[in-house]
């Protein structure tokens, strides 16, 4: 491990599982001229503290693994990677008799958006280097797609591990492979482990062959975390990586560091503490006592003392030079040593030694790491074989009282990461505050995944709730005769978020009310004398807006701040016939008649049930949501609702009818659920509906079949 300092001269750790001279700057960075200009030109802040020690690594053409919080960022490999791709030197063995080089490199990514993000920056950086012609390919399960897929001249492919598989079925590449990128390797190992493991096979036993015995060969990993996976990609797959971590906790994971949680009450501390220190000559130890105050540092230390166990203290008063003298000598002549230490003191000692760690008061996430950083020089290596260095099983043990409730969630989540052992008490402590951060987040809508999917992957991190709320979930916008009297409806798409999520009209083939109002609105703004620009707009006030010869009404959403020297502000509106939102200059709105106001919003939003995206992705491809979108707007559906929550209406089925009138028939002309299916990239998701009811619980719902139930 190595400490260093970042451009924020903020303290910094970092694992190496070899040693790396860091880039401090731009200037000494290992990039081609072009790149650098391009950068500096672009005003480029880097390389941070991660990129400062991964950039030499890649540059190089090692096997690389770097797990840092900025690991998603596709500039911790980019950079170096174009600058490798430069040396043309190194492919000149690997061209076809044109002079056509042969050799490419794979980029493998999560889903299609992280890809897409990728083959954008390299699009961006190839303009100031030579042409490496790099291809984004997704590719859903239509098989023609994959055989019509033209790859010649390509030196860089960037796609999803399921996509890549699909087009290696018809297309061998393993053979040209030369460097193997897996970005944001934690999700592809939890979403995709199997498929990113046959990559990695096929990769292998093509690298193995003699045809390619003198071809460069590399595979950078980065991401956030630490993943089980990572210790197989390393020992099987990789040649002596370098391995850069700067994540501390992370690294302790990778360090195999034992993790205890030991509940006790607080009173009882001190002596939960004696039981842990149980010192053996066979066995000495270096241990360090954290707490967070100096006054508890100095009571640990007497009471240590008055059991007769010879102690170290260190606060901010202490002396740090004989501090560390003692923690030396005493080990080094076979004695165990004990440190109790503040927080605070701990990095000017900078021990990395020690063999365990007690947090005597609980840690928060940011000291968790710090505290953890102290043993780092006993974290085992996985990157190497045990035989080559002397491992001491780093321990770090939490004290947990009925007091560690404010990071109890946090460290839970760390520990479940870590496949610790989790004593029951701390599941208690967790639950209830589980519950708690999900009460908090009681006013906001209801989470988009959940409706889309019937689930949320997750819900720790998502800002919207999970549970419903009687008050907003009531059914909005939906005609009463409709919920006392299921059955198919007509509807029209308007305002097409994705190729699932719609919003629209619900339309009524007898009497349509919006459609009178609408005429009339329309006709009453034909007259120029009502053209009545608005003066004093206020928020959640209701206008009239012209657009394309239409008149529209609108709820003023937000209103944004004058700019300088300038008359108007723009506001944020609602279309609330229509669902669409949109910003606008405050002088185009309209005073709009309270007549008009009368009827309700119209705007209901539509969901296609049991249909989800292909590859475990959690957004669908711009590709099928574009084709549904030119395919259903503005067209009249039947639909059959089956579940309504708030503004929402889930729909199964959703059919577009055609009227031929000659022969006074109607015909089915597209069902749009099948035709989600038919695009490659939807796959059937049975599960949905049941998830609703789940989530429903006591609600009376619609079920499958349009009956209405009590769950």
């Amino acid at each position: 491990f190595q400490s260093s300092q970042n451009l924020s001269e903020e303290r910094n750790f970092i694992f190496l599982s070899n040693k790396i001279e860091p880039s401090s700057s731009l200037e000494t960075a290992p990039l081609f001229h072009e790149l650098k200009k391009e950068l500096t030109r672009k005003k480029f802040l880097g390389p941070n503290f991660t990129e400062s020690y991964c950039w030499p690594s890649v540059a190089r053409g090692c096997d690389v693994v770097a797990i840092s919080y900025q690991g998603n960022d596709p500039f911790v490999y980019i950079p170096p990677l174009l600058t490798l791709l430069q040396l043309e030197g190194c492919y000149k063995a690997f061209t076809n008799k044109s002079g056509v080089c042969i050799y490419w490199t794979l980029i493998l990514c999560p889903g299609w958006k992280k890809a897409q993000l990728v083959f954008e920056l390299l699009k961006t950086y190839e303009r100031c280097s030579r042409q490496f012609h790099p291809m984004l390919i997704i590719l859903g399960q239509d098989k023609a797609a994959a055989s019509s897929v033209k790859i010649q001249g390509c030196e860089v492919i960037v796609t999803t591990p399921y996509s890549f598989l699909r087009l290696f079925e018809h297309h061998n590449l393993f053979r040209r492979l030369c460097h193997l990128v897996l970005d944001e390797m934690e999700v592809l190992f939890s979403d995709a482990a199997e498929q990113v493991f046959t990559i990695l096979d096929c990769y292998k036993k093509a690298s193995d062959s003699e045809e390619w015995e003198y071809s460069p060969q590399q595979i950078v990993a980065v991401g956030t975390r630490w993943n089980k996976h990572i210790a197989h990609l390393i020992k099987e797959f990789m040649n002596d990586p370098y391995v850069v971590i700067t994540a501390m906790e992370e690294a302790s994971i990778y360090g195999n560091v034992q993790q205890v949680v030991q509940p006790c009450v607080k009173s009882e501390r001190i002596s939960v503490l004696l039981k842990i220190l149980d010192f053996t000559h066979s066995n000495p130890q270096k241990v360090l006592v954290f707490t967070n105050s100096v006054n508890e540092a100095d009571v640990i230390h007497e009471a240590l003392k008055s059991n007769s166990i010879f102690s170290l203290k260190i606060h901010e008063e202490s002396n740090s030079k004989y501090i560390l003298e003692q923690w030396t000598k005493k080990y080094n002549s076979g004695s165990p040593v004990l440190l109790v230490s503040t927080d605070d003191s701990m990095q000017s000692l900078g021990i990395t030694d020690a063999t365990c760690v007690i947090h005597f008061s609980f840690p928060s996430p940011r000291i968790f790491g710090q505290r953890l950083h102290s043993m780092s020089d006993n974290f085992c290596n996985v990157s190497k074989s045990l035989t080559d260095q002397e491992h001491t099983k780093a321990r770090s043990v939490i004290l947990l009282t009925e007091n560690s409730d404010c990071d109890a969630l946090e460290i839970l989540r760390f520990l479940q990461h870590a496949e610790a052992e989790i004593p029951p008490e701390l599941h208690d402590f967790t639950a209830k505050m589980l519950e708690a951060e999900e009460d908090k987040k009681f006013s906001r809508p209801l989470c988009a995944y959940l409706k889309t999917f019937g689930i949320c992957k997750n819900r720790t991190a998502c800002p919207d709730r999970h549970q419903i709320n009687m008050q907003m979930d009531i059914p909005q916008n939906i005609p009463d005769k409709i919920l006392q009297a299921p059955g198919y409806v007509t509807i029209l798409p308007l305002h097409i978020v994705s190729a699932t999520n719609y919003f629209g009209r619900i339309v009524d083939k007898q009497k349509d009310q919006y459609t009178i109002l609408a005429e009339e609105i329309n006709k009453y703004f034909e007259n120029p004398s009502n053209k009545i620009s608005v003066k004093n707009v206020k928020t959640l006030a209701f206008y009239g807006l012209h657009e394309r010869r239409l008149f529209h009404r609108v709820q003023v959403l937000e209103i944004y701040p004058k700019e300088e020297e300038n008359l108007l502000f723009s506001v944020k509106i609602k279309y609330i016939d229509e669902g669409r939102t949109s910003q606008v200059q405050s002088c185009q709105l309209l005073h709009l008649p309270a007549r008009f106001q009368c009827l309700p919003p119209q705007a209901v939003e539509f969901v296609v049930c049991r249909v989800k995206p292909i590859d475990e992705e959690i957004e669908w491809n711009p590709e099928v949501t574009h084709y549904i979108h030119h395919k259903i707007k503005g067209k009249l559906h039947e639909a059959k609702i089956v579940h309504t929550l708030g503004n929402t209406a889930w729909v199964d089925q959703m059919v577009c009818v055609t009227r031929l009138s000659e022969l006074k028939i109607t015909a089915n002309e597209y069902n749009v659920r099948s035709e989600i299916l038919a695009t490659g990239l939807g796959t059937d998701n049975p599960e949905h509906i049941t998830q609703l009811q789940k989530l429903c619980g006591h609600l009376k719902l619609l079920d499958h079949r349009g009956n209405l139930e009590s769950l």
